[in-house]
């Protein structure tokens, strides 16, 4: 008889465990996934510019300001979302908005910008995923912010909203940007 209770029991536990665990994955913040690349330089790469077809363009191209590198794509309704911020942000606040149009089609990601604004500086093009794995992009949106010296110090998943922008964003691009 305990043997057949025992039967019962253990797959009853493991099952109230693994939805124990489950549910508690619900009320995490999906945004807040830690990133290994923050505080590290950003990696090198050479990519083609969105605009300018042919025309390398570096990682170095970084270096001098703080960047808010903003990982898109025409087909990401969240980056269609958020586009008017980044648009707002560039216009406003004078930081360097950079785009990364990832794992997209030329034409579409020109479209887009045609249609609702072109917030970016330079625009990276990666539609194959050859430089988005190495900064550990698995989804759009998701921005970096880069200081003058090339160092990640800040990677948001999700789109930027006002309430972002001013609570999350702002604060790091303000503490490493240079004075004066």
């Amino acid at each position: 008889m305990a043997g057949s209770t025992t039967r019962y029991l253990v797959p009853l536990g493991a099952f109230l465990a693994l939805a124990a665990l489950l549910f508690y994955g619900l009320g995490l913040d999906p945004s807040k996934v830690p990133s290994p690349l923050v505080d590290k330089p950003l990696p090198a790469f050479e990519l083609e510019s969105l605009k300018e077809p042919g025309k390398l363009i570096s990682s170095e191209a970084l270096k001098g300001k703080v960047s808010l590198v903003n990982v898109w794509a025409s087909w990401c309704p969240s980056c269609r979302q958020e586009h008017a911020q980044l648009v707002r942000v560039a216009r406003e606040s004078g930081v360097q908005v950079v785009g990364f149009n990832w794992k997209d089609e030329r034409a579409a990601a020109l479209a887009m910008l045609h249609r609702f604004g072109d917030p970016y500086a330079m625009i990276f093009y990666d539609p194959t995923n050859k430089v988005g794995i190495d900064l550990g992009v698995y989804g759009a949106p998701e921005t970096f912010i880069v200081d003058p010296a090339g160092i990640i110090r800040h990677k948001r998943i999700g789109p930027i909203d006002d309430q972002v922008w001013r609570n999350e964003m702002l604060p790091v691009i303000t503490k490493y940007t240079p004075k004066g």
